[in-house]
């Protein structure tokens, strides 16, 4: 039976300490968590891209907290996703693929019974605030409900994980299309949204119906989460942004790929309409906003990137798929408003599981830690006070038994202070790299400090000890 969370009995001034000339007085804050999808590092103008352009969440990076070394929890989506909603590293859940994976039959291992679904056992984020009397919504890509299973899907859809209201979250991980109907062959239980015409963009429309939302709900307290498809492949711009950027590729620039760009325009679009309306409804002090990314972009590694790999992540490692830096690092931000400095700048290490304990400390709700069993991320609710200060962590972790296009085998991964250690399963080897001197990863010194690499080899085995991490498997297929 799923515990529920208890509303903590201080009032949330006490609680959060918010200056008393702020909204916040008034009532409770309402969460926003935008997810973008497959968001590279440097996919932003605000982090540095020569192309692209995104001047309403570069707006949103002028009013909170930015963090340079921002993490997803995984170099995969559905892994990240049940880390956001649970406060658990996908190794403790042992959601550690996407749904359902790829498969590699003559490969030299194979991965474990992972779970691929978001397990009822956890208290979700949505859970805990709507025990604490807040309303819910749920619009765009959810990819924690089994496949081919309508039964099973229902059971594991966001309506079941606390969500009052749920738009377009299904079993998808990706739309047939960014254009009206969005259809793809496999489409079982949920439409991807329901109701538009031919030429609704989905961005777009999914955008239309956040904005109901926030109409219905703009005099109760709430949690939207918005978690996006763009830009995950198919790469399709609508025709104005496409034709906007065709004209300004430049051979030379690190972005150049005008579709991508017309994308990321479309979703920065988007982040402006929401909080447009939240303005609009007079609730924009009282609206704390998360947004990051899923896992890192789809680097070009070499190729044109017109269609599959459309963006370019250097001067990080590779990409989504991969082992690396580039698969990991993706865009934090934080905004409370008359809490956080404006335009203040953070290179804190920080990840997804952070996200849960942190929307709930701010929310005055207590008891995350017990009913979570373990909660692996921490509270950044001083940090984002006081974003000079620091956190009584020093270490990350990830833990990714499979195999991916974008070039993983089976690996783990720690990040402590400025070194990181990758530990491949396939012939044991670690790789050693000090990312501040090194943040490309082009330099393993695991050769040449032993000592370290044990060191930090041997944290990263305490620490899949410890969550349980499922190991792949010996395959008696390998070719």
């Amino acid at each position: 039976m799923r515990l529920l969370l208890a509303v903590a009995a201080v009032a949330f001034l006490a609680e959060c300490g918010a200056p008393s000339n702020t909204a916040l007085d008034d009532r409770r804050p309402n969460f926003l968590i935008f997810l973008v999808d497959d968001l590279g590092w440097t996919d932003l103008g605000c982090y540095g891209s020569d192309f692209y352009e995104t001047p309403n969440i570069d707006g949103l990076a002028d009013d909170g907290v930015r963090f340079t070394h921002g993490y997803a929890a995984c170099t995969v989506c559905s892994p990240t996703r049940a880390a956001l909603l649970t406060g658990l590293y996908p190794g403790r859940t042992n959601v550690t693929d996407w749904i359902p994976g790829q498969r590699r039959p003559g490969a030299k291992l194979k991965p474990p019974e992972w779970t691929m679904r978001l397990e009822h056992r956890y208290t979700t984020l949505a859970e805990a605030l709507g025990a604490a009397g807040y309303r819910t919504a749920h619009v765009g890509k959810w990819h924690l409900m089994p496949r081919f299973d309508p039964q099973a899907m229902m059971d594991f859809a966001p309506e079941r994980h606390g969500f009052e209201r749920n738009v377009a979250g299904n079993e998808w991980g990706a739309p047939g299309s960014y254009f009206h109907p969005y259809e793809r062959r496999d489409r079982r239980v949920y439409p991807l949204p329901e109701g538009g015409a031919d030429g609704d963009y989905l961005t777009d429309r999914l955008t239309d119906e956040a904005l109901k939302i926030l109409e219905e709900y703009r005099d109760d307290p709430f949690l939207l989460y918005f978690p996006y498809y763009t830009v995950h492949t198919p790469i399709e711009a609508k025709p104005e942004d496409l034709a906007r950027f065709e004209s300004r590729v430049d051979a030379g620039r690190r972005h150049r790929n005008p579709a991508y760009a017309g994308m990321l325009a479309a979703l920065d679009r988007s982040v402006g309409r929401v909080r447009g309306k939240l303005d609009e409804l007079g609730i924009a002090e009282d609206t704390v906003i998360v947004f990051t990314g899923d896992n890192g972009g789809l680097d070009r590694q070499g190729r044109d990137g017109r269609m599959g790999n459309p963006t370019e992540n250097a001067p990080l490692r590779s990409g989504k798929g991969s082992a690396y830096e580039g698969g990991v690092r993706t865009p934090t931000m934080y905004y409370w408003p008359g809490v956080t400095p404006a335009g203040a700048v953070s290179d804190v290490p920080v990840i997804t599981v952070d996200i849960y304990p942190t929307v709930l400390e701010i929310a005055g709700v207590s008891g995350n830690a017990a009913h979570n069993e373990s909660v692996d991320g921490v509270s950044l609710a001083g940090l984002l006070r006081d974003p000079a200060s620091s956190l009584d962590r020093d270490t990350l972790f990830w833990h990714y038994p499979h195999y991916h296009a974008g070039g993983a085998t089976p690996y783990s991964a720690i990040r402590e202070g400025g070194w990181r250690l990758v530990h491949f399963y396939e012939d044991g080897r670690a790789e050693l790299y000090h990312l501040a001197a090194d943040v490309g990863e082009e330099r393993d010194l695991a050769a040449a400090m032993p000592d370290k690499a044990a060191e930090l080899l041997g944290k990263l085995d305490a620490w899949r000890a410890e969550v349980g991490a499922q190991e792949p498997l010996p395959n008696p297929d390998a070719e």
